[in-house]
């Protein structure tokens, strides 16, 4: 006799983090986060997809989830869990480790698959810290709406700005003394926005460049989500970080959600 199925629960050491996140984030910066997320997908199946600006990102989207009620498992590079105790502590909590560049890439969509079945998992669809001069979101990788395709489960876009304000992109010893000690004084606002789910309904998984399609639509969705967070930055950030090289060769063409 098969036995009810019951949604992944968050150890006790991840639910700590989280509250450690929120600490840390109220300690060096004012968090705002708009947004929701339905109360019957808070534990899964889910698929949080977010830009990725800056490498303090990690703490405040923690931090934002937990004002939501998410304990998301977080989708992160391999040299995280080859860390001793940070490797330890992640595997711990249940996140999944991705080996970018390598065979390993497969498998971990297959993990993420099988987490995102029963609890909320967390994604970065540009696969990097994305390097566009202006800090819109690139054009993403494909893994995220794959996962999303495969899994069926629905993805909410996650915007977050103002992080970049925080830690510089090099994270040599000094610069992020000096990140930190600049952030301390003047607190800056880290904007998080939870936005509506992506519709991917439509798009059958085996149907030729269905993931290409459903990355885009998630982008711009992300992309939606950042507007309002930075209207009076639309050009560009008013903190340049003279650390953080750019890259043009993955600009990603916006195509604004139909109102």
């Amino acid at each position: 006799m098969d036995t009810p199925h019951s949604p992944w629960r968050p150890p006790l050491l991840w639910r700590a983090a989280l509250l450690l996140a929120r600490c840390v984030v109220a300690l060096l910066a004012r968090l705002r986060v708009t947004g929701d997320v339905p109360e019957s997908w808070r534990r899964g199946p889910l698929i949080l997809a977010a830009n990725h600006i800056n490498p303090f990102d990690p703490i405040v989207l923690a931090a934002a989830c937990r004002a939501r009620g998410v304990a998301p498992r977080f989708m992160a590079t391999g040299g995280l869990f080859r860390a001793p105790l940070l490797g330890a502590a992640m595997r711990h909590a249940g996140h999944i480790r991705v080996d970018r560049g390598t065979a390993a890439v497969s498998r971990a969509l297959v993990a993420a698959a099988e987490a995102a079945s029963d609890s909320a998992v967390l994604v970065y669809p540009e696969g990097r810290i994305g390097l566009d001069p202006h800090l819109w979101p690139e054009r993403g990788k494909t893994g995220t709406a794959r996962l999303a395709l495969a899994s069926g489960a629905p993805v909410v876009p996650v915007a977050q700005w103002g992080s970049h304000e925080v830690l510089p992109y090099r994270t040599t010893a000094g610069a992020v003394l000096r990140g930190i000690t600049r952030a301390l004084w003047r607190r800056p606002v880290i904007r998080v926005h939870f936005g509506p789910a992506v519709a991917l309904a439509d798009l059958p998984a085996d149907s030729p460049g269905a993931a290409r399609r459903a990355t885009d639509r998630i982008i711009d969705a992300i992309t939606d989500a950042l507007v309002p967070l930075r209207r009076d930055e639309p050009e560009g950030p008013r903190h340049v970080d003279p650390s953080r090289p750019v890259d043009t060769s993955r600009t990603h063409r916006y195509r604004p959600r139909a109102r």
